[in-house]
C-alpha cells in the first residue's frame, strides 16, 4: 500500500519526501509554488538537484538512514527558476513514520526568523496581559469603597458645604479610573457568538464614524474586492477593532489636517492565498490593509505597538491597538504593523478557509 503523504499539504513549510538514495517520492503544494514545476514532474528526480550544495543534502540524507542522527538540519540555498535568486533555507532532514523514507522539510530564513519573533512577541503579550488584568482587579474593589465613601461624605456635609465640590472630584475621578479599568479587562472577555459577517459593512460603519469625527481635511478611501463571502465573526467587535485602528491613523493625521496638507486613509480588501496564521496554513483568508500617509510609528514604539498602556500620544491610554489586536487573534487572524515616514500600513487577516 502506497503511504499517503497529503497531510503535508497543510503545512506552509516546503516539504519533500523522498525514498532511501534521494528520489523524490511526494513534494507537498508549498514546494511546487517555490520551484514552478508540479508535484509529478518533481517525483523520481534526485533532490540534491534543487540544491546549490548537493553534497550536504546527501551528507544529511547518508546520516538519517543509517541512523547515526535521528535528525539532521543545515543551512542551504533552494535553486528556483531563473531569472529568481536561490531561497535561503533552514533543512530539517528525518525518517518518516513506518517506513523508510526521509522527509526534508525547509523552512525560509526569514520565515524562521519571523516565526521566532512572532513567538517572542506571543510571549509577551501573553505576560503582559496577566500582569494588567491582575492589576486591573486590584485597583477596581477598592475604587467601590472610594467612589461610596465620597457619597456618603457629601451627604454628610449637606449641599451648602463649600467642601462638596471636594466630593465630587472624587467620585469623578474614581468614575474615570473605573472607565479605564474595565477597557483594561475588555480584551479578556469571551467574544460573543459568531455570525456571517460582510467585511465591506464593517468597513462602511467605521468609515462613517471617523468621517464623522474627522469632518475636514481627511480622505476616507475605498479599495474594494467586492467578490469577498461572508465570513463568521462578531461584527460589533470587529467595528471596534477597526475603528480603534483606522480612529488611530486619522489622529496620527492630526498635524497634517491642521496644517492643510493633504491627509488620506485607504481601506482595502483582497483575498489573500497561503497564508499562516499561527501555526495553521490557510489556503484563503481575507486582507484588510489599513493605509494612512501620517509621520510613521515612533522607531522605538514599532515592538511594542500592541503591548497595553503602550502609546506615543500624551492623551492616548495604549488600549486601542491593543484590543484590536486582542478581537484579531480571537477571531484566529492577526493584525500586524508596518511603518515608515509617509507610510504606515494595519494589515488584518482573518482566515476565510
Amino acid at each position: 500500500m502506497t503511504p499517503d503523504f497529503s497531510a503535508f499539504d497543510s503545512l506552509a513549510t516546503l516539504v519533500l519526501v523522498v525514498d532511501p538514495p534521494g528520489r523524490v517520492l511526494f513534494a507537498n503544494t508549498a514546494f511546487e509554488d517555490q520551484v514552478r514545476l508540479s508535484r509529478r514532474t518533481t517525483q523520481g528526480r534526485l533532490a540534491e538537484d534543487w540544491f546549490a550544495r548537493p553534497e550536504a543534502v546527501r551528507e544529511a540524507l547518508g546520516a538519517v538512514r543509517a541512523r547515526r542522527f535521528d535528525t539532521m538540519r543545515f543551512e542551504a540555498q533552494l535553486l528556483r527558476p531563473i531569472p529568481e535568486d536561490p531561497l535561503e533555507v533552514w533543512v530539517l532532514v528525518s525518517a518518516a513514520a513506518g517506513g523508510s523514507a526521509l522527509v526534508l522539510e525547509l523552512v525560509e530564513s526569514t520565515q524562521q526568523a519571523r516565526h521566532e519573533r512572532e513567538a517572542w512577541r506571543e510571549d509577551q503579550q501573553r505576560s503582559s496581559k496577566e500582569l494588567i488584568r491582575n492589576l486591573a482587579h486590584e485597583i477596581k474593589n477598592p475604587l467601590g469603597g472610594l467612589r461610596g465613601a465620597a457619597q456618603l461624605l457629601a451627604l454628610e456635609l449637606g449641599g451648602a458645604s463649600p467642601l462638596l465640590e471636594y466630593t465630587q472630584v472624587i467620585v469623578h475621578e474614581a468614575d474615570r479610573l473605573q472607565q479605564l479599568v474595565d477597557r483594561l479587562l475588555e480584551p479578556h472577555r469571551p467574544v460573543r457568538g459568531f455570525e456571517p459577517v460582510n467585511i465591506h459593512e464593517v468597513c462602511e460603519r467605521v468609515r462613517a464614524l471617523v468621517q464623522a469625527e474627522f469632518p475636514q481635511g481627511l480622505a476616507l478611501l475605498r479599495d474594494y474586492d467586492s467578490s469577498l463571502p461572508e465570513f463568521s465573526g462578531d461584527r460589533e467587535q470587529l467595528i471596534q477593532a477597526l475603528l480603534n485602528v483606522v480612529r488611530n491613523a486619522a489622529q496620527a493625521l492630526g498635524p497634517q489636517i491642521q496644517e492643510g496638507r493633504p491627509a488620506h486613509i485607504r481601506l482595502r480588501t483582497r483575498v489573500a492565498r497561503q497564508v499562516t496564521l499561527g501555526k495553521r496554513l490557510c489556503k484563503l483568508a481575507l486582507e484588510l490593509l489599513v493605509e494612512d500617509n501620517g509621520p510613521g510609528v515612533p522607531p522605538d514604539l514599532r515592538d511594542r505597538l500592541f503591548l497595553p498602556l503602550v502609546t506615543g500620544r500624551a492623551d492616548g491610554t495604549g488600549l486601542g491597538l491593543h484590543l484590536a489586536q486582542t478581537i484579531v487573534q480571537a477571531h484566529q487572524g492577526a493584525l500586524v504593523c508596518d511603518s515608515e515616514p509617509g507610510r504606515t500600513v494595519f494589515r488584518f487577516l482573518l482566515p476565510l478557509t
